[in-house]
């Protein structure tokens, strides 16, 4: 799996569940028009894209066809995170033909929409190319498939956010009104989880001097203006990192990129993926 290092906590059972519920979800009891063939028949196919892309998928479509077939043989022509032209082959199968059918639609969808997640990661990277700011995904993520896009971000050449709720802060209006204020929210959370990294989001430069007060590591800025991020930035240096947030689209990427930010995030990673548009051939043998 590439990147390997990536530290995704339960990823690889993750996929074995998602490609065990995707399975159980198309398969059912049986897949009846596969039975039209005979039991006994061999075939190979080969899976190509017919557009440009950043590849992901490997672990997925590799445990789709062990968990229907292990002596069935996939034969891998890309790696994830790898960019490939329009008709290029990704991988060919060999093996019982009724499995590489079966199987077929379940692997297409994780190749698909991990290599969608990963070309809209590697877009945005390369917006950036040559600053120091890191482009972070979010929780905005399709449901089942957090790990996944995740990962799939990674391929492209962006950076994780927090997981999930459970290993770092992210402090917003709701919890701060809840808290009692910046200072109490931030205080709480270097008391429930101590040495989790504390994030804030502010709205204005009174609420990002709080925050820079109580000592939040990190503060999102939610639809600050350009000179309010300017601003936001001499105040908090050395202080905190800076992350800006809200409406971030391609556009916008581009206007960001000259100033001196940490961090941007974007929920348009994974929640306005498109697809890549892929095709299998069959070949008896």
């Amino acid at each position: 799996m590439t990147p390997a290092t990536a530290n995704i906590p339960n990823l690889v059972p993750d996929i074995q569940r998602s490609v065990r519920d995707a399975l159980t979800e198309d398969v059912g009891d049986g897949d009846i028009t596969a039975q039209l063939i005979p039991a006994e028949r061999q075939a190979r196919a080969r899976v190509i894209t017919r557009e440009e892309c950043v590849f992901c998928g490997r672990a997925w479509v590799d445990e789709v066809f062990r968990q229907l077939d292990p002596a069935l043989n996939v034969i891998w022509h890309v790696e994830d995170g790898q960019r490939v032209e329009a008709n290029s082959t990704l991988f060919e199968l060999d093996g019982n033909a009724r499995s590489i059918l079966t199987g077929e639609r379940c692997a297409l969808n994780f190749v698909q929409t991990l290599s969608g997640t990963a070309s809209t990661a590697a877009t945005y990277a390369a917006l950036t190319s040559g600053t120091q700011i890191k482009i972070l995904d979010t929780r905005k993520t399709i449901p089942g498939l957090r790990t996944a896009q995740k990962y799939a971000v990674l391929c492209g050449g962006c950076e994780n956010h927090r997981i999930g709720l459970y290993d770092a802060f992210l402090i917003k209006e709701n919890h701060i009104a809840a808290a009692g204020g910046i200072r109490n929210a931030v205080q709480q959370a270097h008391q429930i989880k101590p040495g989790a990294l504390v994030e804030v989001e502010v709205e204005s430069l009174e609420e990002l001097q709080q925050a820079l007060d109580a000592g939040a590591d990190v503060i999102m800025l939610d639809e600050f203006t350009d000179d309010m991020t300017e601003q936001a930035l001499k105040l908090a240096k050395g202080r905190a990192k800076i992350e800006i947030s809200g409406s971030v689209n391609e556009a916008r990427l581009q206007q960001l990129a000259n100033l001196e930010v940490d961090y941007i995030s974007s929920g348009s990673l994974t929640k306005h993926l498109r697809a890549i548009d892929l095709s299998l051939r069959l070949y008896s043998e």
